[in-house]
């Protein structure tokens, strides 16, 4: 077989940079849609009803709104080609992206636990809420927890890590209407503490992932590998490669939702240098159709048979 009929056999990629840059691109535009109508609805109705969880909720809405907003940016510039000054391309705004999230989160929620912090310290200035606040947050539990549902579909039917911070994000915000919602319960049925109470709930769920999208985005700037798993199947697409003898030292670093990949492949050391480069590019070749990979380097080491070595060794 030959390096043409080769390359025809690999797979073909699953999922493009533009059908990426597309789907977050709408799964966004439907958040930023859902979060606006939800931000003015939920503070209005939170000021009316005089409960802070849902001006709270409300809030941590906006706080959506603007991580909508981080993620179109990301995405424009991250489907940007490779140019002088950025050869591996600008998949990384994604990563950044994700810590601007996270850290967005963080601050919100820390804003939250401090504001029902001070009305836990006054309990006698906490006011019945109206029914309204009920109907409003139950809404919302409905809206959020949809577009958590359809915004993390999208995000692993094109596999971005970006979007599925942003759909979890969703699914936060359905968690804090939840509590919000019982939060009011608790007023109206003679308990008002249980107000603001759900407000300190909500400040801690939203800073707590605020913390851990942060801390995992700032890994991925480190250049953390991927999983095993996935180094795992890298390594099995190379050591199938036709005049592959074997394959080490296989290290990988993310690149926004792509990975860079650097490998060493084992060639039989009798092949001329031209027949070793082109088992690489084959290689190299196979792993980019196959895998989510922005660029393999590989280095071509020389293989000798053992029982060659032996005789080798004996005369």
């Amino acid at each position: 077989m030959n390096l043409n009929e080769i390359a025809d056999d690999a797979e073909d990629t699953p999922h493009s940079q533009a059908e990426r840059a597309a789907a977050a691109s709408r799964s966004t535009w439907v958040s930023v849609g859902v979060n606006l109508v939800l931000t003015i609805a939920q503070v209005l109705v939170g000021i009316f009803s005089k409960s802070q969880g849902l001006i709270a909720d409300g809030i941590h809405s906006l706080s959506d709104l603007v991580g909508d907003f981080v993620v179109l940016f990301a995405s424009h510039h991250g489907k940007k080609d490779a140019d002088e000054d950025h050869p591996y391309g600008h998949q990384r705004f994604e990563t950044a992206a994700s810590l601007a999230l996270g850290l967005l989160l963080l601050a919100v929620g820390i804003g939250m636990l401090w504001s029902a912090f001070i009305k836990l310290q006054n309990p006698d200035a906490v006011p019945k809420v109206h029914v309204i606040a009920l109907w409003a947050a139950g809404g919302a539990l409905i809206a959020k927890e949809t577009l958590f549902r359809y915004m993390l579909a999208a995000a692993k039917r094109v596999k971005s890590s970006m979007l599925v911070a942003n759909a979890w994000h969703a699914r936060s915000d359905a968690a804090s209407s939840l509590v919000v919602g019982i939060g009011i319960i608790g007023n109206l049925a003679g308990y008002p503490l249980l107000d603001p109470i759900a407000a300190l709930i909500v400040g801690f769920m939203v800073a707590k992932m605020g913390w851990g999208f942060s801390w995992d985005a700032l890994h991925d700037l480190m250049d953390r590998s991927v999983n095993e798993q996935e180094v795992e199947a890298i390594r099995h697409t190379l050591i199938e490669t036709p005049g592959v003898s074997g394959v080490h030292d296989v290290r990988t670093r993310k690149m926004g939702d792509m990975i860079v990949v650097d490998a060493h492949i084992e060639v039989d050391a009798t092949l001329t240098v031209e027949a070793g480069h082109d088992i690489a590019v084959v290689a190299r070749q196979r792993v980019l159709q196959r895998h989510r990979v922005l660029n393999l380097m590989t280095h071509v080491d020389p293989w000798r048979r053992p029982d060659l070595d032996h005789q080798s060794i004996e005369k």
